[in-house]
């Protein structure tokens, strides 16, 4: 089954390049990574083009205007220019675990979507993070993280858990599985059949209307949060407007109103675009 991790990115060049290590330190190497650059400079161009050269992936960039925030518009742009049956989608300021991918494609279904967790760092360890502690993968380790003065406690098992007891684990803590961004995967067709994300929405809840118009085509979702983790990078979100917040709640209660199966403003319109990616 071919496969595309595919994440979104706006002027983080230095936090693009730990996510980028993360991906080449993955037990499985047959994917490809689809960078979804929604508008950023020629710095976050040439750090791609450089690490390109020591990648053991193929990496392709899909890039837009910088336009304010237009996630749900990049990820659509992405999607298409994606050559993966199945697509994995995370963050630009999510590290994966070495087992991300592999974890994703075991627990794949047809009829299934997976809503995988991650585990917040805080703005002072998240410059610390070297290339070498995610070669090693220590930044997974609760005892590299308390040694850099975070207090880990019973959210260490999100990092550790494997095998039986992240099944384990998923079936006992009832989360309610969710889309989320930085941490979920199902087959391109689904994704197709329900327009992919809707662009009317900017800065909040867009995950969440994504997943639901899934849910009304049948597709259930998977909890996999102790199964495939990444740890998630601090950032400022100045983007994020009160305006964005109220339109994107409107289009949520829409969706579920209307029980919507297709975004209004989505992925067609770029299927016969052809060449998106650099």
């Amino acid at each position: 089954m071919k496969t595309s991790v595919i994440f979104s990115t706006y002027n983080s060049p230095a936090w693009l390049e730990k996510v980028l290590w993360g991906f080449f330190e993955q037990t499985r190497k047959d994917f490809e990574i689809v960078i979804a650059d929604d508008g950023s400079n020629e710095e976050t161009a040439g750090l791609i083009e450089r690490i390109r050269k020591e990648a053991p992936v193929p990496i392709r960039h899909v890039w837009q205007p910088d336009e304010g925030f237009q996630k749900c518009r990049i990820l659509n742009k992405a999607i298409v220019a994606s050559t993966g049956d199945y697509l994995i989608f995370t963050d630009g300021d999510t590290i994966p675990r070495n087992d991300f991918v592999e974890q994703h494609l075991r627990h794949a279904a047809s009829d299934q979507y997976l809503s995988g967790g991650y585990f917040k760092l805080p703005m002072d360890i998240s410059k610390a993070v070297t290339h070498d502690d995610i070669r090693s993968q220590r930044v997974f380790s609760p005892a590299w993280l308390r040694f850099h003065g975070m207090k880990v406690g019973v959210r260490g098992l999100k990092l550790t858990a494997r095998g039986f007891v992240s099944t384990l684990l998923n079936w006992l803590i009832p989360v309610k599985p969710t889309w989320n961004g930085n941490n979920s995967s199902c087959h391109k067709a689904l994704i197709v059949k329900v327009n992919g994300f809707n662009e009317l929405m900017q800065y909040g809840g867009q995950d969440v209307e994504f997943g639901l118009r899934l849910k009304h085509i049948g597709v259930r979702p998977k909890r996999i949060r102790f199964s495939t983790i990444g740890v998630h990078l601090d950032h400022a979100r100045g983007y994020a407007t009160d305006e964005m917040k109220q339109h994107s709640a409107s289009e949520i209660r829409k969706t579920l109103a209307e029980r919507r199966t297709r975004a209004p403003l989505g992925v067609d319109q770029y299927l016969n675009a052809g060449q998106l990616a650099r």
